[in-house]
């Protein structure tokens, strides 16, 4: 109080008494003493300037308030509350009048219409925490600021103006004043009744995720804070900031071990379950989906009626075989397929037998895929996938030459491969004995692919020996011991007969057996290969041998393929060796006894064997 002895007291908190109200000048600001509380250490002033004004605001020069870092020579208030109004001035008025600083400690712009001008515009705007530079809009500047009401007291959510006013008038509550380093007591005790004002602020007013920061993290640092502002950089701060670490890191081990609890170990328990279920649908799956596949990749059974949708009631016809007609049709998914119909007179169903039994289970490139199959009383179709560049015999018999010698070669390569796959890639050996152009077929990519398995047979791999009780097989490609025994045994090398057969015939572009040739010599196409390949004459063959290598290739092989004795043949395996090398390691083939100038002796006798065989089909 004014006149109290030195040392009685703080003399820049010097009370006086004008007009029977207590009053405290501080800096440049004048305040009324409303009341005063010994047991809480506390002083409630109100700012004078608000009476004098019908649009009060608090001064600019007027910042009289503990912020941050005391000065020199300077008197600060250290306010008991929580809640400040700031009051700014924008050049254009706002739009988006929320606080860009956190929502959960800024309330909302609120125009001060009173302070307002054309090109002025005054707001004010509460915070729990002191007014920070973030909550100030880019087109704004700062005017002053003031504390209201106690750490007691809520702070108003979304207050108007005038609501304002009248906490401002109300006054705020004032810590007692301290020396700087006199009592430490006084210091601890006043930064925890701020920080417990902030977290009972947190508690009605936040989230339940502030809530949980706030009371692990938030309040000792709002702790800390308050330390620092009246004990900067001081033996207390650093004492406090050392206890604050150590009750942090335990507060963290703790809610670690709760989350670990109750939260973590379920979380790992359920990621570990899901990883085994995941697991296990895995394997689920992957038994699903080969059976899918398996079933995918075996034909599929369909009806007559099927068959008559498929094809469109048999719309499109594509050709007529020995063993039925075949039409084009359309499965679910806009899938092209050829159904072969077995004609009725076939009712004993030995090729569809065959066919099934056979291609059913094979899968390669080289060879035609069977998709389904009908068997209903004496309606029985094949249904295979669609090659729409149709059989060989189309393109090698043109009058135009269809393909490179490249090309040729390939496809050549191709048929090949899908033969020795019948002979050594499967459990069971098999051997198709009709091999012919005819029944090759090619895809849009002209990739060949072995067909029409009505005559083929399933053996042991390791049977050198294969019983037929009869000659099968299509004049012209029938190998000789299919005919007569004399020859040899049936075997894998039948087929390799077939297909020298059939190497010849792409090479030269003709048929074998030519009863139209100018020359008796030229009847025989083999024979007449051969003497022109012994005598190096390139005749019709081509006008150069060098030129053309991959033709004299062909027909080297081909040569190989057609020896009269089965010992005498190579395998597939070892054709399709012959077919990827080069055409100069290739040794012309002994003489087949066919090849003699006339077609004598026992090419006679194998000429009316087969003509006996036609009579006989």
């Amino acid at each position: 109080m004014q006149g109290d002895p030195q040392g009685c007291g703080f003399p820049e908190y010097e009370l006086v008494c004008i007009d029977s109200k207590a009053i405290i000048h501080i800096n440049n600001g004048r305040y009324f003493v409303t009341s005063i509380s010994y047991s809480n250490s506390t002083f409630w002033v109100v700012d004078a300037n608000l009476d004098n004004s019908s649009c009060p605001i608090p001064a600019s020069n007027q910042r009289p308030y503990v912020n941050g870092l005391p000065s020199e020579g300077r008197t600060l208030l250290d306010p008991d509350t929580v809640t400040w109004a700031a009051f700014v001035s924008c050049s254009e008025m706002l739009s988006d009048v929320s606080s860009p600083f956190l929502s959960c400690c800024s309330g909302i712009y609120q125009p001060v219409n009173c302070r307002s001008t054309k090109n002025s515009f005054a707001y004010v705007f509460t915070t729990t925490f002191f007014p920070m530079v973030g909550d100030i809009k880019p087109s704004c500047r700062y005017l002053s600021m003031i504390p209201f009401g106690s750490r007691h007291v809520k702070r108003p959510d979304n207050a108007s103006y005038d609501d304002i006013v009248k906490f401002m008038k109300n006054g705020f509550a004032v810590n007692f004043p301290y020396r700087n380093g006199r009592s430490y007591h006084l210091v601890i005790n006043t930064c925890l009744k701020d920080a417990n004002g902030y977290f009972n602020d947190k508690i009605s007013n936040s989230s339940i995720v502030d809530q949980t920061l706030a009371a692990v993290f938030g309040i000792d640092l709002r702790f800390l804070r308050c330390v620092n502002d009246y004990s900067y950089r001081s033996k207390l701060f650093w004492a406090m900031v050392a206890m604050i670490s150590t009750v942090v890191i335990v507060k963290f081990v703790i809610v670690f071990g709760i989350l670990s609890r109750f939260v973590f170990a379920p979380l790992t328990v359920l990621t570990f379950l899901a990883y085994k279920y995941w697991k296990t649908r895995i394997s689920i799956d992957a038994v699903e989906k080969f059976l899918q596949m398996q079933q995918a990749l075996s034909p599929a059974r369909y009806a007559y009626t099927d068959i008559t949708a498929i094809t469109g009631h048999f719309r499109e016809k594509l050709g007529q075989g020995g063993y039925g007609s075949v039409y084009r049709g359309v499965l679910p998914g806009d899938v092209s397929v050829a159904v072969k119909m077995l004609s009725n007179s076939l009712c004993n169903g030995d090729e569809f037998i065959s066919e099934v039994s056979t291609i059913g289970s094979i899968h390669h490139v080289n060879v035609v895929r069977l998709v389904g199959f009908c068997s209903e009383e004496t309606k029985r179709a094949l249904i295979y996938e669609y090659m729409p560049r149709g059989s060989l015999d189309k393109h090698i018999f043109s009058s135009e030459q269809s393909f490179s010698w490249d090309k040729l070669n390939g496809i050549a390569l191709g048929i090949a491969r899908g033969i020795n796959y019948l002979h050594q890639g499967c459990e069971m050996q098999i051997l198709h004995f009709d091999i012919k152009p005819h029944n090759i077929l090619l895809d849009n990519s002209f990739t060949p692919k072995v067909a029409d398995f009505g005559l083929a047979k399933l053996y042991p791999r390791d049977n050198s020996f294969v019983p037929v009780s009869a000659a099968r097989g299509t004049i012209g490609y029938i190998a000789p011991e299919m005919i007569s025994r004399n020859f040899g045994v049936v075997s894998c090398k039948s087929d390799v007969y077939s297909f020298g057969m059939l190497l010849l015939e792409m090479a030269g572009g003709r048929r074998n057996l030519d009863q139209h040739a100018e020359r008796r010599s030229q009847t025989y196409y083999p024979a007449w290969v051969y003497s022109h390949l012994t005598r190096q004459e390139v005749g019709e063959i081509c006008e150069a041998f060098d030129v053309h290598e991959v033709e004299r290739k062909l027909c080297v092989v081909g040569l190989w393929c057609i020896q009269m004795k089965p010992h005498d043949r190579p395998t597939m395996a070892e054709v399709v060796g012959m077919l990827e090398a080069g055409a100069d390691g290739l040794q012309i083939p002994p003489q087949p006894f066919f090849c003699g100038g006339e077609l004598t002796g026992s090419t006679s006798y194998f000429s009316s064997e087969l003509s006996a065989i036609s009579e006989n089909g």
